[in-house]
């Protein structure tokens, strides 16, 4: 940040952590866009292909704030 002001870890941790999580409810309320089937043709597995990449990489992710930190095995 600016100036002399010295940011804690938390506030860091804060500020990240809140921008990051609304940038990823967007992306995911946008990629909500593509259900249109007037729009886009697809098919059930691909969706399904989108979901469980999606669901792997949140596991992950919540895997590495768990208090034993735990590795999660694919």
């Amino acid at each position: 940040n600016k100036g002399n002001f010295m940011e804690s870890r938390k506030d860091r941790f804060t500020r990240l952590a809140s921008r990051r999580t609304n940038d990823i409810i967007e992306r995911i309320r946008i990629l909500g866009n593509c259900s249109n089937k007037s729009t886009y043709e697809y098919t059930e597995e691909e969706v399904n292909k989108i979901f469980r990449a999606i669901d792997r990489e949140l596991k992950v992710s919540k895997a590495k704030f768990s208090p034993s930190k735990k590795k999660f095995t694919l």
